[in-house]
């Protein structure tokens, strides 16, 4: 009898912390969504009345009336086309190669400990490594091509991280069934574990270019352009991106500028929900597939 009453007690003090700690963790999310909702809101009432058809079709002038983000909007649509192009297939061959087919030696552990330092390092430090190597050693210039290319040791170590913890969670009896069907390794990777896993490595992914979009630190140090008055036509262009563009105008005095960023903004926060509705839309169509 009092060891019932004792696991009463204890029981109702459980659940008294556990809702606390609902409460504490509800309120949290709110606060950041409630900030989110805030700052949305200030962009969009500072930039919606600039969003025009001459606000997307024109280049940057010093003139508010009439600046625009055109060559800043297809040097990030270039930028980002490249650094996809390179993070994916490089993010996801790494993956396999150090969860299917590395020997868990020193080489191993080594590799991934400074895959798990690199995802931590600051942007900054990605964009001076890219002046030196691909600007300067490499010889490629201040062009998309160096640009991406930065981007993507940035995009690397989140992809790789994702990829192998979704290829970690295809069950081992998967593998196991396949290969005692007679398959070999790499039929096994390509025909059960990467169907499997793919959902989880798009959701990497998409994380990853949502913060490579934003990022402006890297292009300032490779010294992108922010008067651009014409649109790259092949990698080896000069460039601007939106995260630029927005920096300097957001820097200027003038209150119109100001507008111009709110509404730089905005153009930004659309392509980069676009880019993720597209790999969200992806990954939903993988995942259904697995499921069937």
């Amino acid at each position: 009898m009092r060891n019932g009453l004792t696991f009463y007690r204890h029981l109702k003090k459980r659940k008294l912390k556990g809702n606390i700690l609902s409460l504490i963790f509800l309120g949290s999310t709110m606060v950041g969504t409630l900030v989110l909702i805030v700052l949305i809101v200030d962009v969009l009432r500072d930039g919606v009345g600039w969003l025009d058809w001459q606000f997307l079709t024109s280049f940057p002038s010093r003139k508010p009336e009439e600046a625009g983000l055109l060559s800043a909007l297809f040097g990030t649509l270039w930028v980002m086309t490249l650094t996809a192009l390179f993070s994916f297939p490089i993010g996801i061959g790494t993956a396999i190669y150090l969860e299917e087919y590395a020997p868990d030696n020193r080489l191993k552990r080594f590799i991934q400990t400074n895959i798990n330092n690199l995802a931590g390092v600051p942007s900054i430090v990605y964009g001076l490594l890219g002046l030196s190597l691909f600007v300067q050693a490499l010889a490629m210039g201040r062009s998309v091509l160096a640009g991406a290319l930065t981007l993507t040791l940035m995009s690397l170590p989140v992809i790789i991280i994702a990829a192998q913890e979704a290829i970690r969670s295809v069950p081992e009896a998967h593998r196991l069934g396949a290969f005692a069907l007679g398959a070999s390794r790499w039929q096994v990777v390509r025909n059960i574990v990467l169907p499997s896993a793919l959902p989880g490595i798009l959701t990497g992914t998409i994380l990853a270019m949502s913060r490579a979009i934003g990022e402006a630190a890297p292009m300032i140090a490779i010294s992108a352009l922010v008067y651009l008055t014409f649109i790259p036509s092949n990698p080896l262009d000069r460039f601007t991106v939106l995260p630029i563009q927005i920096f300097n105008w957001v820097s200027r005095p003038q209150e119109d500028f100001q507008h111009l960023a709110a509404a730089g903004i905005i153009v930004l926060l659309v392509v980069l929900l676009s880019m993720n509705a597209a790999a969200i839309f992806l990954r939903n169509r993988y995942q259904k597939r697995t499921e069937e």
